[in-house]
């Protein structure tokens, strides 16, 4: 395994979780992954209760927008070592595939922008939204890439994405 990871984290609208996950990934393990996010079919904005989670958490959130995953897709991108894809089976939501070698996982996260109800409860999705997240990428973070053989880490990320 390579020393530095790219990293590719999918929805279908980039406006929240994957955007989140995103940030969460660079802030914690800047120099040994940069991490992206996309869309398959993009919101075209992020939501502000997710930025808000973000700026809470200290991190930056200049730069940060919805994209579709065509950019990632197209001669030139960078080559994505992993894809997590971020979206609810459970809820029916319709999760985008990415082709390629890259070693895959399912994190599905409920999505909170499809919360509906007062404002503390759309506030409380998207922090627990943001807390799961960033526990996956603890978790991820302390896997020993650089020595574990490609089936075993592809193992590991898929016991992430259960807990």
């Amino acid at each position: 395994m390579p020393n530095h990871y790219n990293v590719l984290f999918l929805c279908t609208g980039n406006s929240a979780r994957s955007i989140m996950a995103e940030s969460i990934l660079n802030r914690k393990a800047k120099g040994i992954f940069t991490a992206y996010s996309a869309g398959s079919h993009p919101a075209g904005a992020v939501r502000p209760e997710a930025l808000k989670q973000i700026e809470l958490a200290g991190i930056p959130t200049a730069g940060l927008r919805s994209k579709s995953w065509d950019e990632f897709a197209a001669p030139g991108a960078p080559r994505m070592d992993f894809v997590f894809t971020v979206c609810d089976n459970a809820a029916n939501e319709a999760c985008p595939f990415w082709p390629g070698q890259p070693m895959t996982a399912h994190w599905g996260i409920p999505d909170p922008a499809a919360v509906n109800g007062t404002p503390e409860e759309i506030d409380r999705a998207f922090r627990d939204a943001f807390s799961i997240l960033g526990r996956r990428i603890d978790l991820l973070l302390c896997l020993p890439l650089s020595t574990l053989e490609q089936l075993t880490i592809q193992r590991e990320l898929d016991n992430i994405g259960r807990q």
